[in-house]
C-alpha cells in the first residue's frame, strides 16, 4: 500500500511516518509540504493513497483535491473537526482529528484495503455523482455541541425533523444537525432508508413490526423505538417496496 503524507508541519508528517511503521503493508512512498509539492508527487509517485491536511499555505486540501483529474484514496489529517462532512461529501475514506490515535488510524487503513482494487474515483464529481447513495456500511461524522461520533449509517434507526434540524437515533444517543430531510433522502440509499412521512426517515433493518392503522396506513416499531406512523401514501410506497 503506496501512501504520500500531505502537510505543512514536519512534526505532524514525522509522527504520521512513525505511527505508520506499526503497519507493515504500507510504504510511505513520499511527503509533501503544500499542494504544489503534492501534485507533483501525486503524478510521479502514484500512491494509492493519500494521507491530507485541509489548512496548508497557498491551497488547502480540498483545492487540491478539486485541480485533479483523478486521485488516490483520501484520508484527512487535520486538527479541525468542522470540515468532516464536506470531506465525506469529496468521497474522502476517513477523517483522522490530530493527535492522530494509532487504533483510528488503523481502522482508517482498513476501509482501504477493500478499496485499492476498485477504479480510482474522480477527485471532482460531477453532480450527478455528488448525490451517490451513502450505504448502510459507509460512516459519517456526527457533530453536535462539543461532542462528537463516527457512525455506520447501519446503526442509525431514525432521522427525525426536530425544529430547523435533524435529529439522529442511534444507540442511545440523540444528536442534531443542520440538515433537511430532503437533502439527506438524497444521499441515503433508498433500498436501506425510507421516508414514512414528512417528519420521519427510518432504516428499514431496524423494523422490529408493523401493524395496520387509521385510514389505511401503518405503524412501525423499530428495534430500540420509537414507533413510527407512515403516511397515507407512503405506506402504499412501503407495501409495494417490501411485496413481491
Amino acid at each position: 500500500m503506496k501512501v504520500l503524507l500531505v502537510d505543512d508541519s514536519r512534526l505532524a508528517r514525522t509522527e504520521l511516518r512513525h505511527l505508520l511503521t506499526a503497519f507493515p503493508e504500507v510504504e510511505v512512498v513520499g511527503e509533501a509540504r503544500h499542494a504544489g509539492e503534492a501534485r507533483a508527487q501525486l503524478q510521479a509517485l502514484k500512491p494509492e493513497v493519500l494521507f491530507l491536511d485541509i489548512h496548508m499555505p497557498g491551497e488547502t486540501g480540498f483545492e487540491l483535491l478539486a485541480s485533479l483529474d483523478e486521485a488516490p484514496q483520501v484520508i484527512f489529517t487535520t486538527a479541525y473537526d468542522e470540515y468532516a462532512l464536506r470531506a465525506f461529501e469529496v468521497n474522502a475514506l476517513d477523517y483522522l482529528l490530530k493527535p492522530i490515535q494509532e487504533n483510528r488510524l488503523a481502522a482508517a487503513l482498513e476501509k482501504v484495503r477493500p478499496r485499492l482494487a476498485a477504479p480510482v474515483l474522480p477527485a471532482s464529481p460531477p453532480a450527478e455523482a455528488a448525490a451517490t447513495p451513502l450505504g448502510a456500511q459507509d460512516q459519517v461524522f456526527v457533530k453536535d455541541g462539543e461532542r462528537c461520533w463516527f457512525v455506520r449509517l447501519a446503526e442509525v434507526r431514525l432521522f427525525e425533523i426536530n425544529g430547523s434540524y435533524t435529529q439522529i437515533y442511534f444507540e442511545d444517543h440523540r444528536p442534531l444537525i443542520p440538515r433537511t430531510l430532503q437533502h439527506l433522502e438524497l444521499r441515503l440509499d433508498a433500498r436501506v432508508f425510507f421516508r414514512a412521512n414528512r417528519q420521519q426517515i427510518i432504516n428499514l433493518e431496524w423494523v422490529e413490526s408493523i401493524e395496520p392503522w387509521f385510514s389505511n396506513t401503518l405503524k412501525i416499531r423499530l428495534r430500540g423505538g420509537p414507533e413510527v406512523e407512515v403516511s397515507r401514501q407512503q405506506s402504499g410506497r412501503f407495501r409495494e417496496l417490501l411485496s413481491l
